[in-house]
């Protein structure tokens, strides 16, 4: 999850296979070219983080996993992304930072604060002869001083997502939720295994709560993703539908509040 491989989770985060730490000597022959989103196809939600709320609600349905909370964005059904398109992201279409900053990630050094950027060994576009070097004269290139920015900035981005989702937490705010699609081949398939804000509950919400979560935006987020909820039957139009013009990924160029559509 985007929320928690930041403290160097037992098992490794989502798409990454094999994320070790970037070592000047270690890897000064290293060199990454430009890929495209294909490692993200089967791949029905992926994790996003609270500056991300506004944009990626016009997309995408935002929900909140049953295990932890962390808040998702629903990219498909049947476990495929149906924003991908031939290996790139759709025109138009906001592209997770969580997918972006990929195959960069941070890991917690032990028994400290502090963090490491690392790179998943096993990426596709990763090797010692196409691409741009991680590396020169013993120094970090563009490209990683790029990821490293990208990551702290995605980090403190999560920081800030904890707290939200421990204050909705903390309000009893979260409910299960299931959904049910009528697929035009005639199949009825659900998806579980998530939770949304009750509306209810939010409605209901004391002054001291509302006068303390608007300040912190909070307020926003929850409106953002209730008005997300309606999104769901985007997404079986946008899977029986023929794809349309792709848009070539960019990685770790920006931070996350920068992306644009």
């Amino acid at each position: 999850m985007a929320v928690s491989e930041t403290s160097t989770p037992p098992t490794l985060p989502l798409f990454y296979r094999s994320l070790r730490p970037l070592d000047a000597a270690l890897h000064s022959t290293l060199r990454l070219k430009e890929c495209d989103y294909s490692f993200t196809a089967e791949t029905s939600s992926i994790p996003i983080v609270v500056s991300e709320f506004a944009r990626a609600s016009r997309h995408y349905p935002i929900v909140f996993a049953s295990s932890d909370s962390t808040p998702h964005a629903i990219l498909g059904i049947e476990g495929r992304n149906v924003f991908l398109e031939a290996g790139d992201w759709a025109k138009g279409i906001y592209i997770p930072a969580y997918a972006r900053r990929y195959p960069f990630g941070f890991l917690r050094i032990e028994d400290s604060d502090r963090y490491i950027l690392c790179i998943d060994s096993e990426c596709d576009g990763l090797g010692e002869e196409d691409g741009q070097p991680l590396f020169e004269h013993g120094r970090p290139t563009m490209v990683t001083e790029r990821a490293l920015a990208f990551c702290e900035a995605f980090r403190g981005e999560a920081e800030a997502t904890i707290a939200f989702m421990r204050a909705l937490e903390g309000r009893d705010l979260l409910v299960e939720r299931r959904i049910e699609y009528a697929l035009p081949d005639g199949r009825n398939i659900a998806r579980d295994g998530f939770k949304v804000v009750d509306p209810e509950r939010f409605m209901a919400l004391d002054g001291p709560t509302v006068a303390e979560w608007h300040p912190r935006g909070w307020l926003g987020l929850i409106t953002q993703h209730l008005n997300s909820i309606d999104l769901f039957p985007e997404l079986l139009s946008r899977r029986f539908t023929e794809p349309k013009e792709a848009v070539p990924p960019t990685v770790g160029d920006e931070p996350p509040l920068h992306e644009k559509d």
